[in-house]
């Protein structure tokens, strides 16, 4: 056997604490400076405003952590001031990734709660993103596989970009 192998280590949930804490860095990303008008942008009627799209965000990481714990309940929360909205965007990645930190059992898989909702908040962080350019506002782009993006830094507090461009 490997000696760098540790049975004791989940690794499907340390992958999932990773990728929520890319969510947190990309999704802070997506929402740090946005102007005030940015919320309420549509493309066109009908379309999600940003602060919709990160409500949908807060509920998909609640819905996550409901999965988790095995109280699976869903929820379509309407959007709160952006300021607010951001908060909560933090707040649920946080609640959400202290359940996968702690040793309390999973009640979904690993497997499922990446395919469902992470992927999906990660789908969105992308459409904030493109609605920031869409909206004159555009967050410069990285090499994201450079950035130093650690299991359990998940809120507003990320570090600073390593290499940026335009």
């Amino acid at each position: 056997m490997d000696p760098a192998i540790d049975l004791n280590v989940d690794h499907g949930r340390q992958l999932l604490r990773h990728t929520v804490a890319t969510l947190a860095y990309r999704g802070g990303k997506a929402v740090r400076g946005a102007p005030e008008s940015f919320a309420d942008f549509q493309v066109r009627q009908g379309t999600r405003t940003p602060a919709q799209i990160l409500a949908h965000i807060g509920d998909l990481m609640d819905w996550a952590y409901s999965q988790a714990t095995g109280a699976e309940a869903w929820h379509n929360s309407g959007p709160l001031p952006w300021p607010q909205e951001v908060d909560r965007f933090f707040a649920a990645v946080k609640t959400f990734d202290d359940y996968l930190a702690s040793q309390a059992p999973l009640h979904t898989p690993a497997e499922r709660l990446f395919q469902g909702a992470i992927a999906d908040a990660l789908t969105h962080v992308g459409q904030i993103a493109m609605l920031r350019r869409i909206d004159g506002a555009p967050v410069k782009g990285e090499n994201y596989s450079r950035a130093d993006i650690v299991a359990g830094r998940v809120g507003p507090e990320q570090t600073a970009p390593r290499r940026e461009f335009d």
